[in-house]
């Protein structure tokens, strides 16, 4: 059953035989390099560049992963203008594949490269891949081999990556224990509110007041009121509140080796909570989901909704695109529960013909701390070193303008301290999908509760053929 599994999560039936042979946003684009040294060479790696391939494949979902690794490693010398490639000054091309991770597109074609790489020749074969948190574990499964141990990469977990979050190294390593992957973030979420909206109901746009206000679930339900009251909204939509309940399950959507998909009583609670504050106007009727136009629109000065739950990257991606009024007019705070959201991990193709470089922009970008110190700088990202991430949160110089010089390292830090991530599946992005977009017809009243079980049954049976049971809490 588990090579059934495999092949069908893999959307390859090639998969099993042909590896069994070899034993997260869109950012805007970057092309300057940083001057900061990169965490090895290729000598030290044991491959010079003559040995090794022309041709850096590396795949990602967005350009956040190609923004990243050009700005900490140095040796990169240009990149072209449509950001396809880049060249390093040994005359070695990058090539930047690139496509979409809605509807698992960018899955669909990573898994097909990854069917042909044994076969394919040195300079199509894949040599770095980005997976996201909601299905990393696919990638790292020590039965597919998809991804190298980074042991055999080179690199020691317990020195190399010693200062990582564990939560996030525990995410990395495969069913054995041992890492696959490796990521530069940590994405522990906050309350991101504006402050002008806070001013005007509250009569404060102080953190601290505005965090009492925002302690618990129950307490927020309080300050929704008040909010409701002067004709704001708590939030856009139940989508933004989905994260602190999944972060929360006690069980995987699919555990290790079975088929069948368990629905967690906190997604539930999720349900029954929205329905209650969408009956009671706490979102904006205007945004129907994520990712949308509407949602964009959320953030915008001509909104009348409060807040936002967000992670780092979500300040830097997502609200200041969006914003058009004055600078510093939003802050952060404590969210109503702890949580993750996200989480882009950086793995290296088994077969490469490309060690040394891999492994040496693996370290560049998750493990020297001058560089995720000026990731924090440069992109406000939370970065996965809790040595960096406290001397961020004691210094003044991490102030953000766009949060009124705001310092939200404060926030972030103690925020990841809590984290306890809740168990993870391959199939976690589409069961996530699946179960809002079924439920918010049921959310809006067009469809009773069953009609919504029922229509995600539906869609999980057409994404995962190969699921054999979809099993509710009772």
């Amino acid at each position: 059953m588990k090579k059934k599994v495999v092949s069908s999560l893999l959307a390859m039936t090639m998969l099993a035989s042909v590896l069994a042979g070899c034993g997260g946003k869109g950012d805007s684009q970057d092309t300057a390099s940083a001057g900061s040294t990169a965490a090895g060479n290729t000598e030290a790696s044991g491959n010079s560049a003559a040995e090794e391939g022309q041709v850096i494949n590396i795949y990602s979902f967005n350009n956040e992963l190609q923004t990243r690794i050009t700005a900490v490693y140095p040796e990169i010398e240009s990149t072209s203008e449509d950001g396809t490639t880049s060249t390093l000054k040994d005359g070695r091309i990058i090539r930047w594949i690139i496509n979409p991770n809605q509807d698992g597109v960018y899955q669909d074609k990573l898994d097909e490269a990854l069917s042909a790489q044994m076969s394919a020749a040195a300079d199509d074969k894949v040599d770095i891949f980005a997976a996201e948190i909601d299905y990393v574990v696919k990638y790292t499964d020590a039965d597919i081999d998809a991804a190298m141990t980074l042991e055999s990469l080179g690199i020691n977990p317990a020195t190399d990556l010693a200062d990582q979050y564990e939560f996030t190294k525990t995410v990395a390593s495969d069913q054995n224990g041992v890492m696959r992957a490796s990521t530069w973030q940590a994405c522990p979420g906050v309350l991101v509110y504006r402050r002008d909206i806070a001013q005007e109901v509250f009569g404060t746009d102080d953190p601290v007041e505005i965090g009492k206000k925002t302690a618990d679930w129950e307490t927020m339900r309080a300050t929704a009121e008040e909010l409701k009251a002067k004709g704001y909204y708590t939030f856009s939509c139940c989508d933004d509140t989905f994260r602190t309940y999944s972060n929360s399950m006690s069980q995987p959507w699919v555990a290790p080796g079975e088929t069948v998909i368990k629905v967690d009583q906190k997604i539930l609670d999720w349900v029954e909570d929205s329905k209650e504050w969408m009956d009671a106007g706490y979102f904006d009727p205007a945004v129907s989901g994520q990712w949308n136009a509407d949602w964009f629109t959320a953030m915008s000065s001509s909104s009348k909704v409060f807040a936002f739950l967000f992670p780092a990257w979500g300040i830097d991606t997502q609200v200041k695109p969006n914003w058009d009024g004055a600078e510093g007019s939003w802050a952060v705070t404590n969210a109503p529960l702890s949580y993750n959201w996200g989480g882009t991990f950086v793995l290296a193709a088994e077969g490469t013909d490309n060690p040394g470089i891999v492994k040496d922009i693996i370290l560049a970008l998750t493990a020297n701390q001058d560089n995720l110190t000026m990731i924090s700088q440069k992109y406000a990202d939370f970065t996965n070193a809790k040595s960096v991430m406290k001397a961020a949160a004691e210094d003044d110089s991490f102030a953000a303008d766009f949060l009124g010089g705001q310092n939200p390292y404060t926030y972030f830090t103690p925020s990841a301290d809590g984290i306890k991530m809740a168990p993870l599946s391959a199939y976690d992005q589409g069961c996530v999908e699946q179960l809002q977009n079924a439920f918010k017809d049921y959310l809006k009243g067009q469809v009773d509760y069953d009609k919504a079980k029922e229509n995600f049954e539906t869609a999980i049976r057409e994404r995962y053929p190969e699921i054999t049971e979809i099993q509710w809490p009772e």
